[in-house]
């Protein structure tokens, strides 16, 4: 349960700013050595939990889907291993035997005639990932405008292609990108080599009408002239029940509420970083990114690249630490996930927030929780499937599954008299 405190919305708070320049407030303000406790939020927490395996197991059933025949040997999967974010000591094909309501498993022969584990996907997976690809192409220009907006925070317009690889999930790109959605946008991106050498993406056009923050397009849509007009725009902050503020905290978050904001799109290289105005522009930053993603969090891991793309001064990321109410650090699933409060009314992500493709993600995060209960109760061992398979494997699509006790048939297909070979498990 999160407790609203000082601002349940921008500008709302009575500490509005004075005459002073942004400059003047700078010299004024050095940075104050607070740091708040952090304080578990179970309902956040919930948040990172339902996305436990969902991110590797879409991505599975992303790059099945692709494959000229919709199904992939082990050895194939295992080469994007590095992208599904699995512990180290867990083996791909027990992960993916986990979901029989998403994969099912067959056999090939290796080029050493071993045969392997190979996998495709159920007809309810498949259906699934068609709808996703229809939601993407009607969201098209909304995921376009997102990601251009990330490159017009960047310093120089580009970021190198592993930055965007470890944000395309959060920021609901497809897995294959740069092959499938970036050229057919070649007139605003570019491939280019960088200057550190690695291979980036930079954005060729700058659209001011895009180089808006979400605050500062909050505060005018609420009307908020005078708030507008001193620059002083305050962030929503809210604290976990129970959260106990200090009497000296809560005086320097008023203040601290009160100075400048600096929006995120302008460059910033007159601030000193040893400022308080500077870590609000800091704050800024990241509270721009994570508005940008589809579910207003992202790994911390994923950020801490950023720094000189986004031109942020050193152990920039103490700043989540530092605005427990704009920000939260959630720490399950053995990793750290900072999470945009204000987006959240409990463990639910606010109505206005919520981007039509995480609704594709929620039914796949379903078919997760069903087939991973269905396999404890032994329910998959009670039926027996026979994948029938065509020895040319050119022929795609001729593929039929048929369930030996209920007699039901899998596909739509009808397979013709010649039978190549047939696995049953």
């Amino acid at each position: 349960m999160i407790r609203w405190f000082l601002f349940t919305k921008v500008g709302t708070s009575n500490f509005l700013c004075k005459s002073q320049s942004g400059f003047s407030y700078q010299q004024k303000f050095s940075l104050v050595n607070v740091k708040l406790k952090w304080v578990k939020d179970a309902t956040l927490d919930d948040v990172v939990t339902f996305d436990k395996d969902l991110k590797a197991a879409s991505t599975l059933v992303t790059l099945i889907s692709s494959s000229p025949q919709r199904k992939l040997p082990i050895y194939h999967l295992v080469c994007h291993r590095g992208q599904l974010g699995l512990p180290i000591d867990l083996k791909l094909s027990t992960f993916i035997r986990r979901y029989p309501s998403i994969f099912l498993e067959s056999h090939v022969l290796d080029t050493g005639g071993t045969r392997v584990p190979c996998f495709s996907l159920t007809r309810e997976a498949q259906e699934l990932r068609d709808e996703e690809l229809h939601v993407f192409e009607l969201n098209q220009s909304d995921l376009l405008s997102r990601l251009r907006k990330l490159f017009m925070l960047t310093r120089n317009l580009s970021l190198p292609l592993q930055t965007i690889d470890q944000l395309r999930w959060d920021f609901g790109l497809p897995y294959d990108y740069r092959l499938t959605f970036i050229p057919r946008h070649l007139d605003m991106f570019s491939f280019v080599k960088l200057p550190d050498k690695r291979d980036g993406l930079k954005h060729k056009i700058w659209d001011d009408e895009l180089a808006v923050s979400e605050l500062v397009r909050n505060s005018a849509s609420q009307q908020i002239e005078e708030d507008m007009k001193s620059g002083c725009l305050a962030f929503p902050i809210g604290f976990t029940r129970g959260f106990g503020l200090k009497r000296k905290c809560m005086e320097w978050l008023k203040e601290w509420q009160s100075l400048p904001y600096t929006s995120p799109y302008i460059d910033a290289s007159h601030l000193d970083p040893r400022t308080d105005v500077s870590e609000k522009r800091v704050v800024g930053v990241f509270h721009e990114l994570l508005h940008l993603t589809l579910q207003k969090k992202t790994e911390r891991k994923n950020v801490s690249n950023l720094r000189k793309p986004l031109a942020l001064p050193q152990k920039f990321t103490r700043a989540f630490e530092r605005h427990p109410g704009i920000f939260y650090i959630s720490k399950k699933c053995d990793t750290q996930t900072v999470i945009l409060r204000e987006a959240y009314d409990g463990g639910k992500l606010l109505h206005r927030h919520r981007h039509p493709l995480l609704e594709i993600r929620e039914k796949f995060a379903g078919m997760l929780r069903e087939g991973l209960l269905d396999r404890s109760k032994g329910l998959y061992k009670k039926s027996r499937r026979v994948v029938v398979e065509e020895d040319d494997p050119t022929k795609h699509g001729s593929r039929l599954e048929f369930d030996i006790d209920t007699h039901e048939y899998y596909s739509s297909k009808l397979l013709d008299d010649k039978i190549g070979k047939m696995t049953i498990r």
